[in-house]
């Protein structure tokens, strides 16, 4: 190599001119030019297990601190294996930007089986990502950067793509700066906003549909909410926002009590929700109905559109309510809010099957032992549960992949980088025992960076949700049951220390000993 500036290196110092400040990724013999500088820059770099695990790292760093998720992977294998995290991603509206190598220029789409060669790389990531850059020219670098960042700042958020191939990466790249925008989302409508102020204004039952969109707007959410004297229903990727709140309804639009709530609202308010069916209608029976007089609030022209509304306002959640709140200065609520929020709350957590109850009550252990945790979640019984019904204490500190995309073994390597990002947190991951070995290995980061995750297994010995499944519609199960491992001996072996519980009840007093040990930690519950 010359003295002269790589494009790898100047990828390194671009990263870190948008703010990067970790990268999670496996090296290759594809992506070495990419490390090229990385050692010397103050970006830290964690290795995963897996490119998955990069993925979902890079995920859970971005709930966890409102900023992107960056993830290296090598060309072929390397992306495809994070293809899944990104589908997770864009389907929870998160912040991802996965740079990739990719074959040399002069051998793409030539098939002449060049080591990890795919037909069309970039076609292929197209078709899950919201953009993705190929980068041919090393001035190409800072533009590909600045329009990932522009949308993560100023539209629905979700997975963008660069790639660069390997002949490309050594290029010199000699005084290549970063193209640095003030991207901000819309301004509210003020048309849509004088409209929707008139609605609410004749409303006598006003209602609130609070979906992960409102996640970074609790403030604004809260005083609308006062204002109009309106129950707020939150979806289960909003749960956190406004615990403990009379007007809060931390309940699944699934479960017929708050079907009726929101039937009986002669205005609805939907904030960041897309009205999708894990949410509003994961039974699949057909019972959702859209609501009447509807105001949709949303960052996206085509998540509007996808629903009809009396009046839609494309804008950031916290801006539009906020310019509501301005054109409603004289309104004093008077419509039982609060008696309405209580009898959809209590006839919601009736309506849970009795099957769920104890699931639920352990989830509601852990809050109530670990104040303002995070806590992160797989597709389990527990996570099921408090989807249903469960009212966290933290905005943004519950988290999970069972609803939408509904990857299994997101749990693990999403808790690690959520620790990564929110160093100060106290981060749980509840995961059961057939999608903790999805991505078991990746409890070997926690032990090399130290993150503080409490792992709580919930070990029923297989997949007993499907099997439930399969049983009701007269299928014999078959594949539901596979052997788990001993969770503890493989923490252990790891150098993480692990106990095993015979009872949800004994889970209080071993996240006190977990939390103490001030590193990674694993309770494994046996359950019949």
């Amino acid at each position: 190599m010359t003295g002269k500036t790589t494009l790898g290196e100047a990828l390194i110092h671009l990263l870190e001119a948008h703010g990067v400040d970790t990268v999670f990724g496996i090296p290759g013999v594809h992506t070495v030019e990419l490390y090229r500088g990385l050692a010397r820059s103050k970006i830290r770099h964690v290795t995963p297990r897996h490119e998955q695990g990069a993925g979902f790292m890079a995920d859970g760093y971005a709930r966890a601190s409102g900023r992107p998720g960056v993830a290296f992977v090598i060309t072929g294998p390397g992306l495809t294996n994070a293809i899944t995290a990104m589908g997770q991603a864009r389907a929870d509206s998160v912040p991802m930007l996965v740079i990739s190598g990719v074959n040399a220029t002069d051998t793409l789409g030539r098939g002449l089986g060049h080591l990890h060669e795919l037909p069309d790389q970039a076609g292929l990531a197209g078709k899950v990502a919201l953009a993705t850059h190929h980068v041919t020219r090393a001035e190409q670098l800072p533009r590909a950067l600045a329009d990932a960042f522009h949308l993560f700042a100023s539209a629905r958020p979700g997975p963008v793509h660069i790639e660069i191939p390997i002949d490309v990466m050594t290029k010199a790249a000699d005084g290549l700066s970063p193209l640095l925008v003030n991207a901000a989302p819309p301004v509210p409508d003020a048309g849509g906003i004088a409209g929707a102020a008139r609605l609410v204004e004749a409303a006598d039952r006003p209602l609130i549909l609070a979906g992960g969109g409102a996640k970074a707007a609790e403030a604004s959410l809260r005083r609308l909410a006062e204002l109009l004297d309106a129950p707020v229903v939150l979806t289960a990727n909003a749960r956190g926002l406004l615990h403990g709140h009379p007007l809060v309804v931390p309940a699944s639009p699934s479960l017929g009590p708050v079907r009726r709530l929101m039937a009986e609202a002669d205005v609805t308010i939907a904030v960041g929700t897309e009205f999708g069916p894990t949410d509003y209608d994961m039974y699949g029976d057909g019972g959702f109905q859209p609501p009447r007089n509807l105001v949709r609030i949303d960052i996206d022209a085509e998540q509007l559109a996808r629903h009809p509304a009396a009046i839609a306002i494309q804008a950031d959640a916290g801006a539009a309510l906020d310019a509501l709140l301005a054109a409603l200065p004289g309104r004093v609520g008077q419509a039982d809010g609060a008696g309405r929020a209580t009898a959809a709350r209590a006839g919601a957590r009736a309506d849970l099957p009795p099957a769920l109850v104890d699931k639920l009550a352990a989830v509601e252990m852990i809050r109530d032992t670990l104040p303002g945790a995070i806590i992160v979640g797989d597709s389990t019984q527990p996570i099921y549960a408090a989807n249903l019904y469960y009212d966290h204490d933290r905005p943004g500190g519950w988290f999970n992949a069972a609803t939408g995309y509904g990857t299994l073994g997101y749990g693990p390597p999403a808790a690690i980088g959520a620790a990564l990002a929110a160093p100060r947190a106290t981060v749980v991951c509840i995961c059961g025992d057939g999608g903790f070995q999805f991505t078991l290995p990746e409890l070997g980061v926690a032990a090399d960076v130290g993150a503080p995750v409490i792992f709580v297994i919930w070990n029923n010995r297989g997949y007993r949700e499907i099997e439930t499944s399969m049983r009701d519609v007269g299928v014999e199960p078959v594949g539901v049951s596979p052997v788990p491992p001993d969770f503890c001996r493989i923490a252990e072996a790891y150098g993480i220390p692990a106990e095993r519980l015979s009872s949800p009840a004994d889970l209080p007093a071993a996240l006190s000993r977990a939390k103490a040990a001030s590193g990674p930690y694993l309770v494994e519950i046996t359950v019949d």
